[in-house]
């Protein structure tokens, strides 16, 4: 007899990477599932899968989010579906404030924190993933909505392949597998994590590079700028 579904996670770009073995993780835990892919074939393949392999309700959405009308799909299936309690990736979030108790898991990088490592474009998105997820922190936290931002450094996916430089040819000390990447992420959610780091093994790292991050913004805000930037500063230079 299959167990209660735990609520139903919608999980974006489903069907490759993190995002696959996340949803494979979630079904197997007791979610049920709405994955969303543009590849509707491979969906449905992947969906009747999952089915099989879980006994968990799964029922693809099909939706090209690189096309910028698609996303209004995914938009418009959260209010709808009140059975909705945790959305992977995409955050579509008036929904789940009208339900009060859900969960969104945004997927950033390491890269997040140091957007000039990296390609540039990738950086300064992740960047703002992070971002974003301390500001919805700040904003539904009261509201019975978690926030867990989730910091992935070099793992073993085809994002590599497709940017032009396969995993392989990285050190393999630093490279995660997927599978061990969404095992750390789903179990720092467990702990209430709102950031998570499975590369860091030494998680007072990110607190003592977080907490002074906090402290040194209450100090933006003055009717006059610096000295350094007076009148007299100019004169010297």
């Amino acid at each position: 007899m299959t167990e209660p579904s735990l609520g139903t996670a919608l999980v974006t770009g489903a069907l490759s990477g993190i995002d696959a073995i996340c949803a494979d993780r979630l079904a197997t835990c007791g979610h049920d599932l709405i994955p969303v892919a543009r590849n509707e074939a491979r969906l449905s393949a992947v969906s009747e899968r999952l089915t099989n392999e879980t006994g968990r309700a799964v029922n693809g959405l099909p939706a090209d989010l690189g096309n910028t009308a698609e996303p209004a799909k995914v938009e418009a299936t959260l209010p709808g579906d009140p059975s909705i309690t945790m959305l992977v990736n995409n955050a579509a979030v008036p929904g789940f404030v009208a339900r009060g108790a859900s969960t969104i898991i945004n997927i950033a990088s390491v890269v997040g924190n140091a957007a000039e490592r990296l390609n540039g474009v990738f950086g300064a998105t992740k960047a703002f993933v992070l971002a974003l997820s301390h500001c919805l922190q700040h904003e539904l936290g009261d509201k019975g909505i978690r926030i867990q931002a989730v910091l992935p450094g070099a793992t073993a996916t085809d994002l590599w392949e497709t940017a032009g430089l396969h995993y392989r040819n990285l050190p393999g000390s630093i490279v995660v597998s997927a599978e061990d990447m969404v095992d750390a992420a789903l179990i720092g959610l467990d702990q209430g994590e709102r950031v998570t780091i499975p590369p860091r093994h030494d998680g007072a790292d990110w607190t003592g590079f977080a907490a002074p991050r906090r402290a040194v913004s209450q100090h933006f805000g003055c009717a006059v700028p610096a000295p350094r930037y007076g009148p007299s500063a100019r004169a010297q230079h």
